[in-house]
């Protein structure tokens, strides 16, 4: 039951985040291979790279099901791209999702292969965060995580819940949708209240 629990919440976060990617590729008036790749992109970047320093074999290169949930969000991009390129702040809306997810399948997958707390937090961030850098770097935009937005501070917070939850044996699937929550909680309050860190300047 879990691990089919596990398996529904990585695909939802990979098509969350192939939506995420083929909208912003729409948006920037890409061709459809173009929108294809940037889809793909932002759905596994974080969890290739994750797997990459895990010394693990990369999930999706494993299982086509990722491919098909790649597929999926671009189709659904695309049949519905008017009603998703208008809808307000649509990339926050798959991105925060996506971030949720990731976050709670990155640090399962780390604790997996007996990694510290410490580095399982960080590798959930990195599965959560990376795919969205490398989209926003292809598309010419700044990431998020470099902007004044508490992004990955979000991230943090529901690795270090995942694993504080952990530690009091909770049934699994009460800490995986509890850190999903948390996260997209976060991440709604922080833009909501406009929570954010000073930004650098150079005459600071």
């Amino acid at each position: 039951m879990y691990s089919n629990l596990f398996d529904i919440l990585d695909q939802i976060g990979v098509l969350t985040f192939s939506i995420s990617g083929a909208r912003l590729a729409l948006s920037k008036k890409l061709d459809p291979f173009g929108a294809l790749f940037l889809a793909g992109v932002t759905a596994v970047g974080g969890g290739t790279l994750r797997d990459m320093l895990l010394n693990k074999p990369v999930f999706w290169l494993h299982d086509t099901s990722t491919l098909i949930s790649i597929l999926l969000g671009f189709g659904i991009t695309l049949i519905f791209r008017k009603r998703i390129v208008s809808i307000n702040r649509p990339l926050f809306i798959f991105d925060t999702i996506g971030l949720g997810v990731f976050v709670a399948t990155g640090v399962k997958t780390a604790l997996m292969y007996n990694t510290g707390p410490i580095q399982a937090v960080l590798l959930g961030t990195i599965t959560a965060v990376f795919g969205g850098i490398t989209r926003d770097i292809l598309s010419n935009e700044i990431p998020l995580i470099f902007r004044k937005e508490m992004y990955a501070t979000t991230c943090i917070i529901g690795g270090i819940f995942y694993l504080t939850t952990g530690y009091f044996n909770l049934p699994e699937w009460f800490i995986w949708l509890g850190t999903i929550g948390l996260v997209i909680v976060l991440r709604i309050v922080s833009i909501k209240l406009k929570l954010s860190y000073p930004v650098l300047s150079e005459r600071d």
